[in-house]
This record gives C-alpha cells, sequence and structure tokens, in this order.
C-alpha cells in the first residue's frame, strides 16, 4: 500500500513536470505499446500464430480509446492534485494562524503583566515624585545657605589674602595674570582687573621681567616648585627684595593650567646682610688702621735695634739689646696673626708661591730661633735629617710665619731644656718633594684630651704646672694650621703632659729651578745716590735716613703728599721711597699724579707697613718695587742694586690709574658757610619772603625719608643707574633749599666717574641719612635768625 503511494506520487509529479499534454501522449504511447506487447505474448502462450491484422485492430482501438481515456484521468488527476496543494497551502496557513495566535496570546499576557508593573511604578514614582519635590525644596534652601556661607567664607578668604603683605598671585600656562592680591597691586601700581590679561613683560620693567618669565618656564617645564629671590621695583622707584616661591597647578584631569605665586618682602634681612658687610669691611679697615698705627713705633725699635747691633757694644748691652730686638720681631709677627684673624674670617687668605732657597731658609729659621732660646737659657738645635733641595717653590713667608709661630710657642712654654728642630726632604712624585719640620719642645705638654681642640680659634689649654697658658693666646696655631692646609699640606702635634710636646708640619711642594740668584748685597758701582723718600712718621724718618745715610747715600724728604708733589724734581733723584699711607693722600695717588706730570720718573719703590707678599697691585700703579718696613739693609741694599745700579733690568710698565680715597667728613666738623648757601638763599627770600622759602624747607623735609628709603634699597640692591638718580634728586631738591652740604655729598653720589665711587657710596649715603635733618634745623634756625624782622 505504501509502494502504491509512492508510485502514484511519481505519477502525480511526473504528470505535473510534463504537462498534461505531453504526458497524456507519453502514457497512450506506452498503453498501445503494452497492448502490442500483451497480445504478442497471449498469441505465443496460446500457439497461435501472430497477425498484423491482429496489431492493427489493437492498435487502431489503443489509438482511439487511450488518448481520450489517459487525457481524461490526467485531467482528473491534475485537478486533484491541485486541490491537494491548496489544501496542504491552507492547512499550513491554518498552521501559521495557529501559532501567530498563540504568540498574540502571550504577548498579550506579557502586555498586562507589563502594564500592570508600569502602573505599579507609576504609582511609586508619583510617590517618589512627591517626595523628591519636598526633597529638592529642602536641596535649594540648603544649596542657598550653603551659597552664602561659601559666598561669606570666599570675602573673608579675599580679605586674609589682601591683608596678607606678601605677594600672591597667579598666572596661567601662557604666563598671563589671571588674579593676584592687593600686595601685587601695590607693587605694579595695577588693579587686579587691569592685571588680569597682562603678561609680566607688560608689567615690569625689562630686566625684571626676563627673570620671572624664566623662573616660569622652569616651574612650567619641571612641573615643580621653585624658589628664588630677587629685586622688585615699586611705583616710586623703591626696591624691595623678595623671596619668590611658584608653585604649578592642574585640574582634575591632571592637565597642567598654570602657576600660583608667592612672594615675602626680605628686604630687612637683606639690608641686616648689607650692615653686617659694612662691619665686617670697618672691623677690616679698623685692624688695617689700628695694625698700622702699631706698626709704626714697633718698626722704629725693630730699626734702631739692628741698627744699634752693628755697633760696638760690651757683652750685656748687646744682650738687652738682642732681646729688644727679638721682642719687637715677635711681636711683629703677633700683629701678623691678627691681620691673618680677619682674613682667616672672610676666607681670603692667600698664598703667593715663588722660587725659595731652601738652605738660606733653614739656616735663617736656625739662626733667629737660637737668638731667641738664649734669651731664656734654653738649648735650641736644629737637624738636618736628610739633603735639602737647592730651591723648592712655596710661599716663604707664610711657611716662615707658620714656623716661626711653633717655635715662638714652644720657647715660650719651655722653662728648662730645650727646643729640638729636625727638618727632613723626601722626593715623591712630579718632580715634588715631600717636606717635614718637627718642632720638639722639653715645655709643660698639652692634655690628650685637648690635643684636638688646640687648633681651634681662640682655643686655650691650661697647665696644672703654674697655669701656665700651654698654647698662647688661641690666635697662632688655627691661622698655621689653616695655612699649612692651603698648602696642601697637615699640621698636628703629639704631646705628653709634664714631658713636652711635638709639633708636625708637613708639606709638599715642587722643586726649583735651580740655585736661586743672590744679588750681592754691595753695589756693584760705588756711587752715592740721591734718594727721595715720602713718609709722615718722625721715627720711621730717622730709622730709614740713617740706615741710607750709612750707604753713603742723600735722602730728601716729605712728609705730605703736597709737599711732595710741590718739590719733587724728577732728575735731582735716583729714586723714589714711596710711603703708601700719608695723611692727605695715598701713595698710589701720588704716583699717579707724578706719572702724569712727567715722563723721565727715576725707580719708585713702595713702602708699607703691611706684610709683602704680591707686589702685583703696586707694579699695576706704576711703581717698581715694594719693601716692607722697617727697612732691612738686605732689602734695601737688593732694591738699590736692582733699580739703581743694574739698570737694565729696569722694565717700565703700564701704569693704572688708582682709585682716590676720599675722607669723609662729619655734620660736626662744617662750618656753616659749609653747610648752607648764604648767598642764594638770601636773595631767594629777598624775593619770595621767609614763608614761602621755610615752606619749602618742611617740604624737603616731608620728602626726604622716602628718598632715602630709595636709596637704601637701591644700595642694597646694588643698582648703581638708580642710585645715581635718586641722588641727582636729592642733590637738586638739596639745591634748591640751600642745603649746600646735602648738595656736596649728593653730587658725589651721582658722580660715579669719580675715583672709589662704589667703595665710597655707602658712606655717602650715611652721610646723607644722618646729617640732613641737622642741617635742616640749622637752616630752619639760620633763617628765623637771620630774616627776624
Amino acid at each position: 500500500m505504501k509502494q502504491l503511494k509512492t508510485y502514484s506520487q511519481y505519477y502525480v509529479d511526473l504528470l505535473v513536470r510534463l504537462g498534461i499534454f505531453r504526458f497524456s501522449f507519453l502514457l497512450a504511447l506506452a498503453l498501445i505499446t503494452l497492448a502490442l506487447m500483451v497480445q504478442m505474448g497471449i498469441s505465443w502462450v496460446l500457439g497461435e500464430t501472430f497477425e498484423y491484422k491482429h496489431m492493427l485492430r489493437s492498435l487502431a482501438f489503443g489509438l482511439i480509446m487511450t488518448p481520450c481515456a489517459v487525457y481524461f484521468i490526467s485531467i482528473v488527476v491534475e485537478q486533484l492534485e491541485e486541490s491537494r496543494r491548496r489544501l496542504s497551502k491552507l492547512v499550513s496557513k491554518l498552521s501559521d494562524m495557529r501559532e501567530r495566535d498563540l504568540d498574540l496570546n502571550s504577548k498579550l499576557k506579557q502586555n498586562i503583566q507589563q502594564l500592570n508593573l508600569e502602573m505599579k511604578e507609576r504609582l511609586a514614582a508619583e510617590e517618589s515624585r512627591e517626595q523628591a519635590m519636598v526633597d529638592l525644596e529642602h536641596e535649594v534652601i540648603q544649596r542657598e545657605v550653603t551659597q552664602i556661607a561659601l559666598s561669606e567664607r570666599t570675602a573673608l578668604l579675599r580679605s586674609f589674602i589682601d591683608a596678607c603683605p606678601d605677594l600672591f598671585y597667579y598666572r596661567t600656562a601662557d604666563g598671563v595674570f589671571s588674579g593676584c592680591n592687593q600686595a601685587v597691586e601695590i607693587l605694579t601700581g595695577k588693579k587686579e582687573g587691569e592685571l588680569v590679561g597682562l603678561t609680566p613683560w607688560q608689567v615690569y620693567k625689562k630686566e625684571v621681567a626676563q627673570q620671572i618669565v624664566e623662573t616660569d618656564l622652569v616651574v612650567f617645564e619641571n612641573k615643580e616648585e621653585l624658589i628664588y629671590e630677587q629685586w622688585l621695583e615699586y611705583p616710586d622707584g623703591r626696591k624691595a627684595y623678595f623671596e619668590l616661591r611658584k608653585v604649578p597647578f592642574f585640574n582634575k584631569e591632571g592637565q597642567h593650567l598654570g602657576l600660583v605665586g608667592f612672594g615675602r618682602d626680605i628686604t630687612e634681612r637683606k639690608l641686616n646682610e648689607k650692615s653686617l658687610e659694612k662691619a665686617s669691611r670697618d672691623k677690616t679697615t679698623f685692624i688695617s688702621t689700628i695694625s698700622h698705627e702699631l706698626r709704626t713705633p714697633l718698626n722704629g725699635i725693630v730699626g734702631l735695634s739692628r741698627m744699634l747691633l752693628g755697633t760696638s757694644l760690651d757683652k750685656e748691652q748687646r744682650q738687652y739689646l738682642q732681646t729688644i730686638n727679638v721682642s719687637a720681631i715677635t711681636l711683629g709677627h703677633i700683629f701678623n696673626d691678627i691681620i691673618d684673624i680677619d682674613k682667616f674670617d672672610r676666607n681670603k687668605l692667600e698664598l703667593v708661591p715663588s722660587e725659595l732657597n731652601f738652605n738660606d731658609f733653614v739656616v735663617e729659621l736656625d739662626s733667629l730661633s737660637r737668638l731667641m732660646a738664649e734669651q731664656k737659657s734654653l738649648r735650641f738645635e736644629l737637624e738636618r735629617l736628610t739633603d735639602m733641595p737647592e730651591s723648592v717653590i712655596v710661599d716663604a713667608t707664610r711657611l716662615r710665619q707658620v714656623l716661626w709661630n711653633l717655635i715662638s710657642n714652644a720657647i715660650k712654654f719651655t722653662s728648662d731644656g730645650g727646643v729640638f728642630v729636625n727638618v727632613s726632604v723626601e722626593p715623591v712624585e712630579d718632580n715634588n718633594v715631600a717636606i717635614r719640620f718637627e718642632i720638639e719642645d722639653t715645655g709643660v705638654g698639652i692634655p690628650e684630651s685637648e690635643l684636638e681642640k688646640i687648633f681651634a680659634m681662640y682655643y686655650q689649654v691650661k697647665s696644672e704646672q703654674g697655669h701656665l697658658h700651654a698654647v698662647g693666646t688661641g690666635i697662632g696655631l688655627a691661622v698655621s694650621q689653616s695655612l699649612v692646609r692651603k698648602m696642601g699640606g697637615e699640621l698636628y702635634a703629639t704631646s705628653e703632659l709634664g714631658h713636652g710636646s711635638t709639633f708636625y708640619v708637613d708639606i709638599t711642594v715642587p722643586v726649583g729651578a735651580g740655585a736661586i740668584e743672590v744679588i750681592d748685597e754691595q753695589p756693584s758701582l760705588q756711587r752715592p745716590l740721591s734718594i727721595f723718600m715720602i713718609e709722615d712718621i718722625e721715627l720711621n724718618i730717622t730709622v730709614a735716613s740713617s740706615l741710607i745715610t750709612s750707604f753713603g747715600h742723600t735722602v730728601d724728604v716729605a712728609m705730605t703728599g703736597k709737599e711732595a708733589l710741590s718739590t719733587f724734581e724728577p732728575t735731582d733723584y735716583d729714586l723714589v721711597l714711596l710711603d703708601i699711607q700719608l695723611p692727605d693722600m695715598t701713595g698710589f695717588d701720588i704716583a699717579k699724579e707724578l706719572q702724569s706730570r712727567y715722563t723721565n720718573l727715576p725707580p719708585i719703590v713702595a713702602l708699607t707697613a703691611n706684610l709683602v707678599k704680591d707686589k702685583t697691585a703696586y707694579k699695576e700703579a706704576g711703581m717698581q718695587d715694594a719693601i716692607s718696613k722697617p727697612l732691612s739693609a738686605k732689602a734695601l741694599k737688593k732694591v738699590l742694586n736692582k733699580l739703581c745700579y743694574l739698570d737694565d733690568q729696569i722694565v717700565d710698565e703700564k701704569t693704572h690709574a688708582t682709585k682716590a680715597v676720599l675722607e669723609e667728613q662729619s655734620t660736626d666738623e662744617v662750618c656753616l658757610d659749609e653747610l648752607i648757601d648764604k648767598e642764594m638763599l638770601r636773595s631767594y627770600i629777598d624775593i619770595v619772603g621767609k614763608k614761602p622759602v621755610l615752606d619749602s624747607v618742611q617740604l624737603f623735609k616731608e620728602m626726604m625719608p622716602g628718598y632715602v628709603a630709595i636709596l637704601d634699597s637701591n644700595l642694597a640692591a646694588k643698582d648703581q643707574k638708580s642710585i645715581v638718580s635718586e641722588a641727582h634728586k636729592i642733590k637738586g631738591a638739596a639745591g634748591s633749599v640751600g642745603l649746600k652740604h646735602i648738595q656736596v655729598v649728593a653730587q658725589q653720589a651721582q658722580s660715579p666717574e669719580l675715583p672709589a665711587w662704589w667703595e665710597n657710596i655707602n658712606d655717602w649715603i650715611d652721610e646723607i641719612k644722618n646729617s640732613y635733618n641737622s642741617d635742616i634745623e640749622i637752616l630752619i634756625d639760620w633763617i628765623e635768625r637771620e630774616f627776624d624782622k
């Protein structure tokens, strides 16, 4: 049955595929063929002879009946098939409709559920909205309260910032101002609204803006805080020194927005530093002055005692005189230490190495030390432990100062026994030698716990034996150690209390080129010289004149610079000995004036009470040499041989102008004619009357504190151009009211072309500050008395 359905389906599919006509034709042909074959089969089975006429009958019948039957059946089958198809489509549509209906029913249920849910949510939302409205009202009220509080806090913070004397500002990443406080407004002379949008180039002077912009760039590039110091100028010209702090700031995303700046006025601290510098300079001046004054009589003692030692004396007289001479020399070394203290404090201890005949140096050390030891009846021995180099390169003066301090201490604090000095030299690499001096004594000794402290400035150790000061004043050792360390060496000590001490000086110095040329103390040509000496101290004149005349020369003396310039004739003299410190002018000034007057000057040699090391300053001033006072026979003969007898050794050097030192006069020392311009004031008062003049004086008095404040700030800032400008204002204002003294000092302060102008400007400004009030009072008093009619 199943196969029949399958065949029927094949039949129908074939009918549909071929169409009714072709299918009917083929089916009729198949049936006719089948009929012929059946007929032939039956005939064969029945044993009948197959005849064609029978075939024709079957064929004719089949041709007539079969097509009609087949066509009818095919039509029926085709219609049935069409019906079946329609039915299948209908069933399919019904199935689809059923599925769609089920789907719609499902969606309808979901929609109903969603609608119910939305209704519930809407009801909840309505309730939430009502609650939100209530909360919003509370939030608005709270926000308004917060806004009011924030405004109050902002106003309070702004008032704090504006009340702060420190600078506070902020600039964008483009370097444009976007806000500031009142301190910045006062500094720039612009309101905040005017500053916003401006760059530093549009606000400050070029040199100030340059530094501000450069530091801004550092902050922007490094994105980190920067602190530096800078002078800033107020609109009235007053300068203030600020410590500026710049900090970058960013937004929440880390984007760089600009910088916040803070500035604190530290002008007072800067002025205090300036005062300390001035105090240091004053201390240096005082030390130099007092040293010079003390050296003057001391040089007389050394010179005269040295000359007397060359005369015939008995043994006792010679011993006394030697004691005087050695004591004076020792005191001179103490003066050197005092001067070096000041240099030590200012880190200005200097070395001037030169070639030194080392054997002569050791012999000199031996002879002087032996002489000192003899004064206390002590043994003194100096032993050369190794061969000595012919010459070394070292600052002989400083090395001599160190060794003299150590040997002097050793002799001073040794009462029995003696002092022993060992000198050893060892070659090292690079043509250098290591030199060691050992200074051993049998004195009181130093406690081991104190050995590390004895080289500290002013530190003293007391021995339990007799309460002797084991290291003197505490000056020499500190200076000596500093000098040795500057030489690249080391100074240290060992000691045993009650058994003496040993000090070691280790230095490494280059070996000299060879033998040191020694100039014969006797002139190569014996001829008398005519010497012109400029010196203001009678004692120094006596010593030097005695020494010069003992050599067979003549000497003429001038005691002031004015006298020297009026009496000196260059053709009359072979040599000029020129003191550096004179009452009316300096030796440098005299040398400058002589060189400007004459072209054929004899050699000029500077005389100075200070230790002569570097002679560059004297040679630059046109002098051929410099020697220390008191004059020694050896030093004088050396100079005479070099400059007067060996003319080919004199080298002409270009003369440099030297700054003049102007003397300061106090208000109490000037007379009334120097304080005020009487003639101008009389003429002025005759024209306008007394009251306008007094009003002008009062106005000047009120303006002066501002002028002085600006001068002080410019002086601290070392702004020379502004100092000149402000001094010019004071000069004009003082001249307009007849304050002659103030006008003159201001004229000096406004004249940077003057010699030593910068060195004296501080004193001139101080003189203006300290004297203008008293000068004004004197002026008012004079006007009141003179025109009280």
